[in-house]
């Protein structure tokens, strides 16, 4: 039986239809990816199947008891806290559970039995249903997918409302996959996540046993976790089987099938009419009314219609010296008052002409301030970086703050560059602004719009060293595909950063790997790297036995390997009460297994006294250390 199924749907948003006659039908473990050009109304879509939007015509069938998740591209605050309480919302019916389970508790210590004997059953049914949820486990679950989505414990205890874009999707997403829903819809849910992140995710997506939608313009996420395409497109709803690859050598098929099948109606209509026109008034009359009936009735094939995509100008660049850029001892960071805050060490470096580099690392990781200080927009915090002879950079932003807010369009571009009017709406015209898009206020623009004209003022001044910071951020597939082919063919200097790795697969010829406060530089292709990264897998040796999901201890507070008694060491006193308690936890399954009421209730009493004494004790070791 389908979770979810759309008949007919229509909407629109004033005067203007977003889209009409879909039809849509979600089954048991579909893994669907929703592609589709910006504007086309994929979020709409969303919103719809979610229940945040209702249709202006056609009707959605829900399964009883649907839970779904839906992380939008601009998640709503739901708590006026920190992060880690925005995360925690997601365990709200079992922390409901848990303070009923010590309310019976309490009541267990009344001296009526049969008071005490209803308390202790209400206690049993409690623990049973609180471990089912995963009571004894949601701690250890919620630290495994912070971690891995990249929120640290400082960003954690940072308030929701002053916190990034990033760490608030970051966050809404984390608190989607702990709720565990039958339906998960993601909308753009790698915009905010790096290498890492973009990794753990897909091995998260893998492991998924309910059903999940996505809108994504990463094609290499896609081919990894769906098995389903719908392409939203020109109003239309199209289906296809297999991952994104799949999806695009099927369509390029049926748009081959499609052109031929129109273009053999195209003659035989043109035939016909042909004899229609000569034969109407003469011997052959009557056949020729005959076929102008036949004409009248036919199906007229449409001609297959492709998305136009921006056709990006291309960039000539003059020659620069032969070290585009030189660096020396270089430490980049940034001022903290007084005391300068390191990020990362870099090795002496010299970007030879002609260069392809990819930069990759881990969001905050300080990839952004080496860009800033090797262009001597931030200073260093030890050492040199100086730019070559007749270098010209071109630097797109990664947060367009450089876009002049109140300008137009139009106006924003004869700010880099003296065109007549003319001249700039045709160049404009080439990044998608047509007619009275030039004429748009900056302040209006979509994302994907803000990002298209950031290019366009950047390609207009032909730079021969590019320093591009995510720049396929916001952009759809056709804008993204447009990009890769001017930067294929720019015969420039080219520095970028990027979690895009498609982008990054096709134009990097050398990687800089920023990892651990240090610049690791590997000569060659990203494919390569990940080959390298497999051997060293494979002749890696095993890993040591699982450690504690708590924490780590910070190499500081180590103590002395002196050995001391139990109650005096207090991470020997830790290590102590988790393995105790990975064994109560044990007991607890069994018992809960075999329905031994009392076993549970005596277990349960057991485990949460056992894990407020090992948070207690937690607590006073990082106050000593």
């Amino acid at each position: 039986m389908p979770l979810l199924t759309g008949s007919s749907l229509t909407l629109f948003f004033g005067q203007m239809e977003v889209f009409s006659g879909l039809d849509v039908e979600v089954v048991e473990r579909a893994r669907i990816g929703v592609v589709g050009p910006n504007g086309t109304g994929k979020t709409s879509l969303l919103r719809l199947i979610v229940g945040e939007l209702e249709p202006n015509a056609g009707v959605i069938h829900r399964a009883r008891g649907l839970r779904t998740g839906y992380v939008p591209q601009t998640p709503v605050l739901t708590t006026g806290g920190a992060l880690y309480d925005e995360v925690m919302t997601a365990f709200a019916g079992l922390r409901q559970v848990e303070g009923e389970m010590a309310q019976a508790a309490s009541a267990m210590q009344s001296e009526d039995e049969s008071s005490r004997r209803r308390a202790e059953a209400r206690y049993a049914t409690l623990a049973h249903q609180f471990e089912a949820q995963g009571g004894y486990t949601f701690q250890n679950a919620m630290e495994r997918v912070v971690t891995g989505l990249g929120l640290s414990q400082e960003a954690l205890r940072t308030p929701a409302e002053s916190a990034s874009g990033g760490e608030r999707t970051r966050a809404a997403l984390a608190k989607a996959l702990l709720a565990d829903p039958d339906l998960l819809v993601l909308d753009e849910p790698t915009n905010h996540l790096d290498l890492a992140g973009l990794a753990w995710l897909e091995r998260f997506l893998a492991r998924f046993n309910h059903t999940f939608i996505v809108v994504s313009h990463d094609r290499y996420f896609l081919d990894r976790v769906v098995d389903q395409i719908w392409e939203l497109d020109h109003e239309r709803l199209n289906t296809f089987p297999g991952n994104y690859s799949k999806y695009r050598l099927l369509k390029t098929e049926q748009e081959l099938q499609q052109q031929r099948e129109f273009e053999r109606q195209q003659e035989y209509i043109a035939k016909e009419e042909e004899f229609i026109r000569r034969y109407g008034a003469g011997q052959r009359a009557q056949e020729a009314q005959g076929r102008a009936k036949r004409l009248a009735r036919l199906e007229r094939l449409e001609a297959p219609i492709k998305t136009a995509g921006p056709a990006l100008a291309t960039v000539s660049a003059t020659r620069t010296a032969q070290v585009v850029a030189r660096t020396r001892g270089l430490t980049v960071g940034f001022g903290d008052g007084d005391e300068p805050v390191t990020l990362l060490r870099v090795p002496d470096l010299n970007i030879q002409r002609g260069a392809r580099i990819a930069i990759m690392g881990s969001n905050g990781s300080g990839k952004t301030t080496l860009l800033e200080t090797l262009l001597g927009l931030a200073p260093p915090v030890e050492g040199s970086a100086v730019l070559g002879g007749n270098v010209k950079v071109g630097y797109y932003r990664q947060g367009l703050d450089d876009l002049p807010e109140e300008a137009s369009v139009l106006e924003a571009l004869l700010a880099i560059k003296e065109l007549s009017p003319g001249e700039g709406r045709s160049y404009l015209a080439r990044f998608l602004f047509r007619g009275e898009d030039a004429f748009q206020p900056v302040s209006t623009l979509s994302g994907g719009q803000r990002s298209r004209l950031a290019l366009a003022r950047l390609l207009v001044t032909q730079p021969n060293v590019l320093v591009l910071d995510e720049p396929t951020n916001h952009l759809d597939i056709p804008s993204r595909e447009a990009l890769e082919q001017v930067l294929l063919e720019y015969d420039g200097t080219l520095l970028f950063v990027s979690h895009d790795r498609q982008l990054i697969s096709l134009l990097a010829q050398e990687l800089w790997l920023v990892a651990g406060g240090t610049l690791t530089i590997f000569p060659g292709s990203y494919e390569e790297w990940i080959r390298d990264q497999e051997r060293e897998k494979d002749t890696a040796p095993p890993p040591p036995p699982k450690a504690s999901t708590r924490p780590p201890r910070p190499p500081s507070a180590r103590k002395p390997s002196t050995p001391a008694p139990a109650k005096d060491n207090p991470e020997q006193v830790i290590a102590e009460l988790e393995e105790r308690l990975q064994e109560v936890e044990r007991q607890l399954q069994l018992a809960s297994e075999r329905q031994d009421i009392a076993a549970v209730t005596r277990l349960g009493q057991e485990h949460s006294h056992m894990q407020a004494l090992l948070d207690e004790k937690w607590a006073q070791w990082t106050q000593d250390v």
